[in-house]
């Protein structure tokens, strides 16, 4: 087949950005001459008749005249962003415009050429693009740019591949076999009518998980108390909406959509409980790879998009999403990379990269406002009203804290938590409330996350930005997240000792001492049973949580524990119990209880609050791990925790300060622990983090699996094992040595053979 060419749209003196071979920025920008560049490919896919949009290039044009090509199609000049040049390239070119809600990015493709006898040497980067409208955009509502189009036409996608196929002289010739098949698989994958396989599919991903109710009395709350929660749970409401939000742009248009047709059919309602759980379209027990494809999702109706047209309501397109959720979540632009961000940051002050890299604001662009039109000349008919609404420096990314990104919604969320604080008797949970509603408004979370560690009620309240799981561009953005429950005044009494054991555990980390930080606050333990729960508690429910993370507060105050022992009670029984019928060997099982699970669940909090945090680089530079780790921080820190957590429990045992009789049960426990959170995929911090510590004490026989596909604990070999990855994981972080921790993760953070068999046994298991 013909070598194949993007559609240009370019002038010759047009700035590019120079990429390296692999697609990196190679920071210079230059006409094009041969360099690596980016592009962009736009299809735009009529999903009644299954047709593609096809342009017929200009007569004029140096490359492929008056051939039938692309929707739409353009370099990315320098300094521009991939959508935006999308939807650029569409409105000069055909005249539609777009949101970037409409834009699915489905592959990028490499297209290395030679062509006009050596004279057109093309190395490019494509983005493509996929449009999904309902019906076919009439032929009138076009406005063509001459220079670039001469005409356009629907075809049936399997007839266009055909003559792609044949190579038919008449079409820009693409490569259906490589790469660029994918557009058709996508398509034809799609619309496939498998209704059955589909309903099944997701019935078998439900029964997954395990349900529990949580009905908890509240015998134990004063009426205060009682009428606080009420408005609690109406401004947990409201973060729960914002969280949405944060995980995707598109994510509430599409729960009401999937809300509204839940009752269409059986393969409706599971798509609503499914998505329900995971709070997206994308599993978190599948890596987060979409269950639900654009052809599932919300239809908008757009009467602005173009010229009027005496009869035509406008264009109905999906709203799109792609099938690997997005490493950045609705944090940062969709199309920023990590280099665009680092490079950008290079020209902030001090102040500007830390809100920039701060837990409570996000990133935006300036040219990301929407194309606009005037109500005057769109009664006109008149095309020249669609103009790109940005300033000059369209390109510059900004930084937005949350307290004006989710104005409105926290504005609410604050009222009515100032009403809790009004309502509730108990003096600490009054000023936590009040606190936190300030610092909505504020962005300023120091003085009520303070409030939060010395909070002493019968009615147990987190609420705010915490963890930063779904940012995993750099781990830097916290999501919205809510926990109610009432305090287990005994439970929290048992486990005292290990907050009160936090300064020795400390002093006897596995860790050189010049890399051991001073004094460490004992960290206050709250057992509770959750009564409610929003924000980020999608997917696997978590059974305890360490808190805050703002290292700060870390630093001076040491960090503080909520225990949900309902949720360990419930992950106990329906979960590890049994995993490990399945996977431990029978001479071992006696050791699974739960007093072993639930005191390693404790001591797992307890150790985020000890080891680094903030740490001197070896340019005497003083930083953060989370900074120096970035996206990497979370799956080695969860690592640390649960390994760092054996050891520590091991330590108390020799100290007298725990049974001896604990040990194999905390190890044996442990091990059937690890096949639980694997589960979660590796894409999740949690699950990543297992799968290394697994994988390590493995290797060296600390684990053992047997011929009939079980395993055990060598009880001789594990305590050596577990203290040398805690020292290796400890010294990463205290040098922030990112090489040495994606290495480590690199090596193995995997899902090995003996990994992936045993979680194939577990199919049945609950989550």
């Amino acid at each position: 087949m013909a070598a194949m060419v993007v559609t240009v749209h370019s002038q010759d003196d047009e700035l590019l950005d120079v990429l390296t071979k692999t697609g990196e920025k190679a920071g210079v920008s230059k006409p094009r001459d041969g360099d690596y560049h980016r592009a962009v490919h736009v299809w735009i896919y009529s999903e009644s008749t299954r047709e593609l949009l096809l342009q017929r290039r200009a007569d004029c044009k140096d490359s492929w005249p008056g051939l039938w090509d692309i929707s739409s199609a353009g370099h990315i000049s320098a300094g521009d962003s991939s959508l935006l040049t999308a939807r650029r390239e569409l409105h000069e070119e055909l005249g539609i415009v777009l949101p970037k809600d409409a834009f699915e990015l489905i592959f990028v493709f490499l297209q290395e050429c030679v062509i006009n006898d050596g004279k057109y040497i093309n190395n490019e980067y494509n983005d493509v693009y996929l449009v999904t409208t309902l019906s076919p955009i009439p032929q009138e509502v076009f406005a063509l740019q001459e220079s670039e189009v001469s005409s356009v036409k629907y075809m049936f996608w399997a007839d266009y591949k055909d003559h792609l196929v044949n190579e038919d002289n008449e079409y820009v010739p693409y490569e259906v076999s490589g790469q660029y098949g994918q557009l058709f698989d996508i398509i034809e994958q799609r619309y496939k009518d498998n209704l059955e396989a589909r309903s099944l599919d997701l019935q078998k991903r439900l029964n997954r998980y395990a349900p529990i109710h949580l009905d908890e009395e509240l015998n134990g709350l004063s009426v205060a108390d009682k009428e606080a929660l009420t408005f609690i749970i109406k401004a947990s409401i409201i973060l729960d909406e914002i969280f949405y939000e944060q995980v995707w742009h598109g994510n509430l248009v599409l729960r009401e959509w999937l809300k509204e047709h839940c009752s269409d059919s059986d393969l409706d309602k599971f798509k609503w409980i499914y998505y329900s759980i995971n709070k997206s379209p994308w599993s978190c027990l599948d890596e987060n790879k979409a269950f639900l494809t654009t052809a599932d999702s919300a239809i908008k109706l757009l009467d602005n998009s173009a010229r009027t047209v005496l009869g035509w309501k406008g264009i109905e397109y999906r709203v799109a999403f792609p099938a690997t959720k997005l490493p950045g979540a609705n944090f940062y632009p969709p199309d920023m990379d990590k280099m665009e961000f680092e490079l950008w940051k290079t020209v902030l002050t001090e102040d500007e990269q830390k809100a920039a890299t701060g837990f409570f604001s996000v990133i935006r662009r300036c040219g990301e406002s929407d194309l606009v039109c005037t109500e005057s000349n769109k009664a006109s008919g008149s095309i020249q009203h669609l103009v790109l609404d940005k300033p000059n420096n369209s390109n510059d990314l900004f930084v937005v804290p949350y307290s004006q990104e989710y104005r409105q919604s926290l504005a609410e969320a604050a009222d009515l938590l100032h009403r809790a604080a009004e309502s509730t008797d108990c003096p600490s949970l009054k000023k936590l409330l009040k606190t936190k509603a300030d610092a909505f408004l504020s962005n300023d979370y120091y003085e009520s996350d303070v409030a939060w560690m010395e909070l002493d009620s019968k009615l147990d309240v987190t609420i705010g930005p915490y963890e930063t799981y779904e940012d995993a561009i750099f781990g830097y953005k916290a999501t919205f997240e809510v926990f109610v429950g009432v305090r287990d005044d005994i439970a929290t009494s048992q486990v005292k000792l290990f907050g009160d054991q936090l300064q020795v555990l400390q002093e006897n980390l596995p860790l050189d001492d010049i890399y051991k930080s001073g004094d460490v606050i004992a960290a206050p333990i709250r057992v509770i049973k959750l009564i409610y729960n929003a924000g980020d508690v999608k997917g696997p429910q978590a059974v305890a949580f360490n808190l805050p993370n703002d290292e700060r507060i870390v630093d001076e105050r040491g960090t503080s524990m909520v225990v949900l022992k309902n949720i360990s009670e419930a992950k106990f029984k329906h979960i590890l119990e049994p995993i490990a019928d399945i996977c431990i060997n029978e001479e071992q099982k006696k050791y699974i209880d739960f007093e072993s699970f639930f005191t390693h669940t404790i001591c797992h909090e307890c150790c985020h609050g000890i080891g680094p945090h903030t740490i001197t680089l070896p340019s005497g530079q003083n930083s953060t791990v989370r900074l120096e780790l970035q996206e990497l921080h979370s799956a080695l820190e969860e690592a640390k925790a649960d390994i760092v957590g054996l050891w520590a429990l091991k330590f108390l045992i020799n100290q007298g300060l725990l049974p001896r009789c604990f040990l194999k049960s905390m190890y044996v426990s442990f091990l059937a622990g690890c096949f639980r959170s694997v589960r979660f995929g590796l894409e999740e911090a949690h699950g990543k983090g297992q799968a290394l510590q697994f994988n390590w004490l493995y290797e060296r026989e600390a684990f053992i699996l047997h011929l009939d596909g079980t395993f055990s604990v060598d009880f001789s070999k594990i305590d050596v094992a577990v203290e040398v990855l805690s020292r290796e994981i400890l010294t990463i972080q205290a040098r922030g040595d990112k090489v040495a921790a994606k290495s480590l993760l690199h090596r193995y953070a995997k899902m090995t053979g003996p990994l992936s068999s045993t979680i194939e046994k577990l199919g049945r298991v609950q989550v």
